[in-house]
Parts: structure tokens; C-alpha cells; sequence
């Protein structure tokens, strides 16, 4: 027969989880907390702790020690038991979303760099009406440039600026 542990729901009921869930549990925390212990010390404050956590937090940053370490993660797991997980795990999804919006962004600048490279005009239409504040004649020079930097086997200098002023624009 497997051990359970007892919770008590809001309403006082009983409710039984097994040992096995407790280990699922708090192997999640101590995921949570490598997770946390990975960030910036700055960004930590976004997560409102308490002292004592915040205190366990900054600790992690002395500790080189893998052994301390693992143990040092156990202890952030169990006072992750009295904090907001579910507001943690929300700052980390919206993190991770924005971390994804700005991969997909970078992709996009990418492909616009690449297309008006090797497509050249038509591309350059394409990009002035999504941009129309773009300088028409500076990137019809950048794209000539990289072009021939391409054909001439050259580092791509012209590229690099070609995605530099796609960037600048596409933030305005």
C-alpha cells in the first residue's frame, strides 16, 4: 500500500495525494527554482517574494558548489511552496512569449535582409508600402552593395546594414 499525505480543501474536506504526486510536485518546484535561480537578481523583484525568499535568491549567486547548489535548489523549491507559483509561472509564460515574439521578429527582419538581396527591386516595393518612411535610394545602395560584396565572395558588411535599417525603421 502507498503513502499518502493529507490536504484539506477549502471547505475542509479531505483530500489524499499519493507520494508519488508529492514528488511530482515538488520536482516542478525545483524546476521552478533552477529556473529562477538562473535569472538576473533584477529580475527578481518583478516577482514580489518575500524577504526570506529574496534572501535565498540572492544566496544562489555566492554558490559555485554543484553539490550546494542541488541543495540550495531543494531549499528554493520548499519556500516556493508559501510563494504565488501560479503568479511565477504567468511572469515565465509571458517571458518566454516575449522572448518568442522577439525571435520571430528577428526572423522576419531576416528574410526581408534576404529577400531584397536577391530579389532586389520588386522586394524594395514590397517592403516601402509595409514601410513607407523607408529611404527608397539608401537601401536600393545597400541592396547593390551587398550584392556585389555577394558576388566578390566578401564579408557581408552591406547585409549587416541593410538589417540594421530595417530594424531601425520597423520600430518607428
Amino acid at each position: 500500500m502507498h503513502e499518502q499525505d493529507e490536504h484539506y480543501l477549502e471547505d475542509g474536506e479531505e483530500e489524499f495525494v499519493s507520494k508519488s504526486e508529492l514528488k511530482r510536485e515538488m520536482h516542478a518546484l525545483q524546476e521552478l527554482g533552477e529556473r529562477l535561480m538562473s535569472l538576473k537578481a533584477a529580475t527578481w523583484e518583478k516577482f514580489n517574494f518575500t524577504s526570506t525568499m529574496m534572501a535565498a535568491l540572492e544566496e544562489s549567486t555566492r554558490i559555485k558548489s554543484q553539490n550546494a547548489r542541488r541543495r540550495h535548489v531543494r531549499r528554493i523549491a520548499k519556500l516556493l511552496r508559501d510563494e504565488d507559483t501560479e503568479q511565477v509561472q504567468q511572469l515565465f509564460e509571458r517571458m518566454d512569449n516575449e522572448h518568442l515574439q522577439d525571435v520571430q521578429h528577428f526572423h522576419r527582419l531576416e528574410r526581408w535582409r534576404d529577400r531584397l538581396v536577391e530579389e532586389g527591386d520588386s522586394a524594395l516595393n514590397e517592403l516601402l508600402d509595409e514601410y513607407p518612411n523607408a529611404d527608397r535610394q539608401q537601401l536600393r545602395q545597400l541592396i547593390r552593395t551587398a550584392q556585389k560584396e555577394q558576388l566578390q565572395g566578401k564579408p557581408p558588411v552591406a547585409q549587416r546594414k541593410i538589417y540594421k535599417y530595417i530594424k531601425e525603421i520597423s520600430s518607428l
